[in-house]
């Protein structure tokens, strides 16, 4: 392989097309997505996710194909589908199964085929490998060979961007392992991390996202027992956080495609094993329960059904406009099933998502909202936090109550005719 290889890049959404945009700086990079959609409009500049803005994405030198044919002639194939899990919180290896199906109708021999999706050990070797092989007629370790190098992209995130963080590398032989530090080096400024093997990096990667949403369940466990004997949550961290060792984590609701996923993962590969994941599987229990937890604490507090809620927030996390996994969906869910009426309003949100995904219809703005019973604060976005004292009485009835979720306004005097819950 040359030492300039064409680099194709499997899979335009939040981590593949960060992932493109930088390589294609250094490398001649074509990225193929299966949505034609997804495809035109990043041909006329624009990124749904917010990730790249337009004016990079226009100078980008890469090119953008849903036609599979564009992968011919590529040296590196670099997979960046989700892994997700179904209804029984299992894996599912769909997209990764499809993108190897077709990475293999394109190999050449010679060629690198690499993951960088969230897989539990053993997946690239022993399930993408064998696609590959199948649907090329090549042999895996002589005529082409395998990496893996997770992607740790955090959506929103504009100081830990791609070419800003450390890269885990491994190949199927050191000469690989070397091939892909060089590549990944040429974009990150040789900020490299050469795993052991190929399942070291596929672990490590897992264990990354469960270490987080074991310290989130703790804290939510935490939260739930001081509501429990009438203490505020947040000021006893923020008085804990003076210890020097103190880890700074915060509760709330656990979504996304990675935190609320990834230990699933984990627990899969352990399970497999006859291993029995106690405390990962505790954590997921836990911080899956948030959102029922949180409405039932609202619908105690307020004394009765049939209120009005609005609930500013659907995306899982602040200043991005991603739903996937979004937990506030199930504190929309409960409330409702506990008879109140709510309205839903989020400015990140894409409102046809958010009907296609969870069948909220959002609210298209704020200015006639008014005479609402509760106001959950769910989303700490930027929008929300600019809300002053008068904002946030008009959109409120008297005697009311402000459901603070994330703490958004809490040195925010509304006066006593406001009632305040926080988690």
């Amino acid at each position: 392989m040359s030492d300039s290889p064409r680099i194709a890049v499997i899979g335009l959404g939040y981590v593949g097309l960060p992932l493109a945009v930088h390589l294609a700086r250094h490398f001649d990079v074509v990225g193929y997505d299966l949505d034609p959609a997804r495809i035109s409009e990043l041909c006329a500049g624009k990124d749904r996710t917010g990730e790249i803005g337009s004016a990079e994405l226009q100078a980008s030198t890469m090119a953008f194909s849903d036609d599979e044919g564009a992968l011919d002639g590529s040296g590196v194939f670099i997979v960046t589908v989700p892994t997700p899990v179904d209804s029984r919180n299992r894996p599912d290896l769909s997209a990764v199964r499809a993108a190897s199906e077709t990475v293999a109708r394109h190999l050449g021999r010679g060629a690198i085929v690499v993951y960088e999706s969230t897989v539990y050990p053993g997946v690239t070797e022993e399930v993408c490998g064998p696609i590959l092989e199948t649907g090329s007629g090549l042999v895996c370790g002589k005529d082409f060979f395998l990496g893996y190098s997770p992607e740790r992209i955090n959506p929103g995130d504009r100081e830990h961007t791609v070419d800003r963080i450390t890269k885990i590398v491994a190949g199927q032989t050191p000469e690989v392992t070397e091939k892909l530090a060089g590549i990944y080096g040429a974009m990150n400024g040789g900020d490299i991390y050469r795993a052991r093997d190929i399942r070291t990096a596929e672990a490590a990667k897992v264990i990354e996202n469960a270490q987080r949403d074991i310290n989130i369940a703790f804290v939510n466990e935490v939260a739930m027992i001081l509501n429990g004997l009438d203490l505020n949550v947040l000021d006893v961290l923020d008085a804990a956080n003076t210890k020097w060792n103190f880890l700074p984590f915060r509760p709330g609701l656990v979504g996304g495609h990675c935190i609320g996923v990834d230990p699933f993962y984990l627990a899969h590969a352990a399970q497999k094993a006859g291993l029995h994941p106690e405390i990962v599987l505790a954590g997921r229990r836990l911080n899956d329960g948030m959102g029922a937890y949180v409405a039932h604490e609202i619908h105690d507090s307020v004394g009765g059904t049939g209120k009005r809620v609005l609930v500013l927030g659907l995306t899982f996390k602040e200043n991005v406009p991603d739903l996937r996994n979004s937990r506030v969906v199930d504190i929309v869910t409960k409330l409702r099933e506990l008879g109140h009426s709510v309205d839903v309003h989020d400015p990140h949100a894409q409102p046809g998502e958010a009907q296609s995904l969870f069948g909220i219809d959002l609210l298209p703005g704020l200015d006639d909202a008014s005479g609402y019973d509760v106001v959950v604060g769910a989303v700490r976005h930027a929008e929300y936090e600019a809300l002053d004292a008068d904002a946030l009485r008009r959109l409120m009835a008297d005697d009311a109550m402000l459901a603070d979720i994330k703490g958004i306004w809490r040195t925010v005097d509304l006066g006593p005719s406001v009632r305040r819950w926080e988690l």
